[in-house]
């Protein structure tokens, strides 16, 4: 018998929960930050070196594996786990967020969305039925539903209305994913800042009935203070026994402030994204490699940082491979962000099974107030 998917809470402090996710292919600690690899690959990462940093969970692409190389060629090569060699756990985005904001010419109706490849041109429909049959072609272990996700700011009635249509494709996606034993689906909450939608958005979810749900419509744009106005009342709404996933979050200080009102799971491309362009985040804040400062400075980003690239190389190294466009540039300060997230995750999950997440919070926000070392 399949070993079937489910949600244990560990502890509470506050709001903030830490517990686990059990899943056939392996456990997820929560809070979880997930690292995103898109194109079934975390950039400038290897997938062991991506675990080795403490992450237990990936996010894979549906739009972009969909288009490139197909869902159909991944399912004829064995599923996602085996073609990217990452045998825990995956989840897949539904397509709904690449759609509305990556591709061109897009026609929503009911029925779901038409649009013109990003890649090439070509075109193609994505529907509640056709995003879930996608995801069982992946055969990632929790799967979210098909939703439309209206950017910030937006007027009410878009809101409500987009919010309305999201939760009968989230009815069509519940209908569609079918009975998968070990697998699971997540429902999105949308209805932007507003507290009413929010709410109707959740009740029409949990009539349904899901095994997870995530905040959709944050992080497009509305600003920290809005999205934690919203996130203090919203996740409360969902189901305490089930987690809850903050969909694209985020910096740091977004990450402990979502954990801090009752968030179980984020994920984003900032970490890896920022390696590639030299922005670092180190507990003393962002630094910046690209700066001049570092070309002579022997000491590393963070010596307190237990990483390959702050136990083996210098501030002028990683200086210098930056500005010479070198490779493992991308690799060494990707493999950094990744490491200090994680790190993040593991130090709210201990301060929340002992009841010190305040006391650890603000120790977070001083420490990172400092800012950086100063130049030599």
């Amino acid at each position: 018998m399949t070993q079937q998917f489910s949600f244990k809470l560990k502890a509470a402090d506050g709001k903030a929960r830490t517990g686990v996710i059990s899943t056939p292919r392996g456990e997820v600690r929560t809070p979880a930050f997930m690292p995103v690899g898109t194109a079934a690959t975390v950039k400038a990462m290897m997938p062991e070196s991506v675990r080795a940093t403490g992450a237990d969970i990936l996010l894979g692409n549906t739009y972009h594996l969909m288009l490139r190389p197909t869902a159909e060629r991944i399912d004829r090569l064995g599923g996602l786990h085996k073609f990217m060699n990452w045998d825990r756990p995956i989840l897949t985005d539904s397509g709904g967020f690449q759609v509305m904001s990556l591709a061109g010419l897009r026609k929503l109706t009911e029925k779901g969305v038409t649009f013109k490849s990003h890649i090439d041109g070509s075109k193609h429909e994505l529907t509640p039925e056709r995003s879930m049959k996608i995801q069982r072609l992946l055969g990632s272990d929790i799967v979210m539903c098909f939703d439309e996700c209206p950017a910030l700011p937006a007027n009410r009635d878009r809101i409500a209305e987009s919010m309305r249509l999201s939760m009968r494709w989230a009815e069509r996606s519940r209908n569609a994913f079918g009975d998968r034993p070990g697998h699971a689906l997540f429902g999105i909450m949308q209805g932007g800042l507003e507290r009413d939608l929010r709410e109707e958005s959740a009740e029409a979810l949990k009539k349904i009935g899901f095994e997870g749900y995530a905040v959709g419509g944050l992080a497009v744009g509305e600003g920290q203070e809005a999205m934690f106005d919203c996130l203090d009342y919203a996740p409360d709404f969902l189901p305490m026994d089930k987690p809850r996933y903050l969909m694209g979050v985020g910096k740091p200080d977004d990450i402990v402030g979502a954990v801090a009102r009752g968030i179980d799971m984020m994920d984003c491309v900032l970490p890896s994204r920022s390696g590639r362009t030299g922005q670092v985040f180190t507990r003393h804040g962002v630094v910046n490699i690209k700066n001049a400062r570092h070309a002579d400075d022997p000491r590393p980003l963070d010596e307190n940082c237990s990483c390959p690239a702050c136990s083996n190389y210098s501030r002028a190294y990683l200086h210098h491979v930056f500005r010479a466009n070198e490779m493992i540039s991308g690799m060494l300060l990707t493999w950094h962000n990744l490491h200090y997230f994680q790190e993040i995750m593991q130090g709210m999950r201990d301060a929340i099974a002992e009841g010190s997440f305040e006391a650890w919070q603000a120790a977070f926000h001083a420490q990172r107030a400092q800012g950086d070392i100063e130049p030599l």
